[in-house]
């Protein structure tokens, strides 16, 4: 799931995703961070389920993965769009 909370020229995004599925540490990777995985982990919050919020620039679509432990990439159900290979967010 994705929350998203508007600034002036940023939005935060909030990923979330439920507690244990899939088990194991869970990072977004994406074209934010370069793709480069461990950059931004989900952290467990109090209800359970995990996050992880990441401010970007406003007005901009950004292609995006789940990479969890053993190599285990999936994508966004809920996101914008898909383009085939990855998840969309726009801000």
């Amino acid at each position: 799931m994705l929350e998203r909370a508007r600034r002036r020229k940023r939005t935060e995004i909030t990923f979330i995703l439920p507690a244990e599925q899939p088990c194991g540490h869970v990072s977004v990777v994406g074209d934010f961070n370069d793709w480069q995985p461990g950059t931004h982990p989900f952290v467990v919050r109090g209800d359970g389920t995990r996050a992880v919020t990441i401010a970007l620039p406003s007005e901009r679509r950004y292609g995006f993965r789940y990479l969890a432990h053993g190599d285990y990439w999936f994508d966004e159900e809920q996101a914008d769009g898909h383009d085939g290979r990855n998840s969309i967010v726009h801000t």
